[in-house]
């Protein structure tokens, strides 16, 4: 269960509910986020809820059985919406795009592709100065002197910016230098990233793991929420299968079941979904219509001299194709 805590609820009216909530069986645990002050309680015994719900410094009371609680919709009615500043929402009902390359690499490519995104209407650029690299001689990033220039680039331009952390070290010397923190799929089960990412107060997106189930992908958001963080939204990327021909095996089914389980964002990634340069389109208007809240793809003015990824990034003409199509679709559904 979760137990919304008042704001003025006094030392004395804490201690006595944690005293019920001990003598219903429940383990309590408490949570304070940049939104409010929470008690959970494990456990499994039933009992009546009406026993806390009149108690005094209670809020409200929600009786939540999934193993992740504060990520279930099934305690909090409205839907979570990530505010950038700016203008910029994630999850307000709206379709957010994310566009970038895989690799930071030099000034001129970070300018270029923000003066892409800025002609299309796009205000949030993906991009990776720490790169997880499957071999330790491909091009593993410009590292925060990079993600320096792009940030003051970028602020010049209005854009926001989202970036892969990769370890805890790495957080404190990101923080002031992105919009958005990114976890990979390499991370998404790495739980002290994930507690460190939960004591910041900058939006995370968690990505799902290479093989990862939709639960465990839960899971991972709920450890940040319970450290602290409620500013989270998950992005289904694929999914490695015994299927080999594409990258990943993009999940489409994930994202009305992502919806219905919880109240954050969903963002789709059809760049690392499908791997495939031609078919990044079509996945990404399908996932569109399934209902995700936000697409995530990657873009680059020449993907053939891209330093990673190549195969999978659009080149500036199909991305703004893409955008118009998007653009499209999210009219199209919201006359619905």
């Amino acid at each position: 269960m979760i137990i919304q805590l008042s704001e003025q609820i006094t030392a004395t009216q804490r201690e006595t509910i944690i005293s019920c909530v001990l003598k219903l069986g429940y383990k309590p645990n408490d949570v304070t986020t940049q939104k409010g002050r929470y008690i959970v309680g494990i456990g499994k015994k039933e009992f009546d809820i009406r026993m806390l719900g009149s108690m005094p410094g209670i809020v409200d009371i929600h009786r939540v059985s999934d193993d992740y609680k504060f990520v279930s919709n099934k305690w909090k009615v409205n839907r979570t919406v990530i505010d950038l500043g700016d203008g910029v929402l994630i999850g307000d009902g709206s379709l957010a795009i994310m566009a970038g390359p895989c690799s930071i690499e030099n000034e001129k490519q970070i300018e270029d592709t923000i003066n892409h995104l800025k002609e299309n209407g796009v205000g949030i650029m993906r991009g990776g100065v720490f790169k997880p690299r499957s071999s330790p001689y491909a091009f593993r990033g410009l590292g925060i002197d990079g993600l320096k220039l792009w940030y003051s680039l970028a602020r010049k331009a209005g854009i926001k910016i989202v970036s892969e952390v990769m370890q805890v070290s790495q957080i404190e010397e990101m923080v002031d230098y992105v919009d958005i923190f990114q976890v990979g799929a390499r991370n998404t089960q790495n739980f002290n990233l994930l507690d460190e990412l939960g004591k910041v107060d900058k939006p995370v997106m968690i990505k799902r793991g290479i093989s990862g189930t939709i639960d465990e992908l839960l899971s991972s958001a709920e450890y940040v929420f319970s450290a602290g963080n409620e500013k989270l939204m998950l992005c289904e990327r694929g999914i490695r299968t015994y299927e080999r021909a594409s990258r990943n095996t993009f999940d489409i089914n994930a994202i009305p079941i992502l919806k219905e389980k919880t109240h954050l964002p969903i963002i789709a990634d059809p760049s690392h979904g499908v791997g495939i340069r031609e078919y990044v389109e079509p996945v990404a208007l399908a996932a569109a219509v399934a209902g995700a809240d936000g697409i995530i793809y990657e873009t680059h003015q020449k993907p053939e001299e891209a330093f990673s990824d190549g195969q999978q990034t659009l080149d500036f003409a199909e991305s703004a194709r893409m955008i118009q199509k998007l653009n499209k679709v999210r009219q199209l559904l919201t006359s619905y």
